[in-house]
C-alpha cells in the first residue's frame, strides 16, 4: 500500500470532488485538493476532475495559471495523472463542445453524439454502461468486460491511435470510455460514483502505479 503518497486532486472550479475524497478516504488515503502550483508539482499523483463545458473548463484553467504546471507533472515528469470525464475530455486537443484548444496530452478530440430521432437514443448519455477491454492495463486489474460504470455526458473521445484506447461502450456507437498512454489516464465515466467496480479501479490507480 503507498498510502503516504501525495495525491493531489486539481481544483479549477468545475469537478464533483467531494465523491472522489470520499472515495479515496474510503480506500484509506488522504488526499489535497490544489490550485496552487507548488503542491500539485509535489503531487505523487493527480486527479483532474471536471463537469461542465470544455472551453469554460480550459478558460478557468488558463486562468489559475495552471497550463505550465500540468504539462511538467503530466508530460515532462510523467506522473500518474488520471483525468475524470470532462477532466478526460480537457485531456485531448480540441471539443466540438467549444473552439479553445485542450490540454493536447493526448492525440484526441471530443465529438457530440448525434442521433436521428428513430434511435430512440437520448443525449445525455446517463446511466449504468459496460466497458469492453481493448488491452491489458493495471488499471483494469480484477474489472473485466461485464464491469459497470456510471456516465453523465454529451460528448465522446476519439483517440487518433487506436493503441491508446483503453476500454471502448456502446451508446449507438463504440466511442472510447477511457484510454492510457504511459502515465497518462483518462475515463469518462464516474469511478468515484460507480460502487465496486471505482473502487476497484481506483485502488488499481493508486497502488500500481
Amino acid at each position: 500500500m503507498k498510502q503516504n503518497q501525495q495525491v493531489v486532486i486539481i481544483d479549477y472550479g468545475m469537478g464533483n470532488i467531494g465523491s472522489i475524497i470520499n472515495m479515496l478516504k474510503f480506500l484509506g488515503y488522504k488526499s489535497v485538493v490544489s490550485n496552487d502550483e507548488t503542491i500539485i508539482k509535489n503531487a505523487d499523483k493527480i486527479i483532474l476532475p471536471g463537469v461542465g463545458h470544455f472551453d469554460h473548463a480550459i478558460e478557468n484553467i488558463q486562468k489559475l495559471h495552471l497550463l505550465e504546471v500540468i504539462n511538467e507533472t503530466a508530460i515532462i515528469k510523467k506522473k500518474p495523472f488520471l483525468g475524470i470525464c470532462l477532466g478526460m475530455q480537457i485531456m485531448c486537443q480540441s471539443s466540438e463542445e467549444g473552439e479553445l484548444s485542450g490540454l493536447s496530452l493526448i492525440d484526441a478530440h471530443v465529438k457530440k453524439f448525434s442521433f436521428n430521432l428513430q434511435s430512440n437514443l437520448k443525449v445525455p448519455h446517463m446511466g449504468w454502461n459496460l466497458i469492453s477491454i481493448s488491452k491489458d492495463s493495471n488499471l483494469l486489474d480484477s474489472l473485466d468486460n461485464n464491469s459497470r460504470f456510471y456516465f453523465v455526458h454529451s460528448y465522446y473521445v476519439q483517440c487518433k491511435n487506436e493503441g491508446d484506447i483503453l476500454t471502448k461502450t456502446n451508446f449507438g456507437l463504440d466511442y472510447v470510455s477511457s484510454f492510457e498512454k504511459d502515465n497518462l489516464i483518462g475515463v469518462q465515466f464516474h469511478p468515484e460514483k460507480s460502487h465496486r467496480f471505482g473502487i476497484t479501479l481506483f485502488k488499481n490507480f493508486l497502488e500500481k502505479y
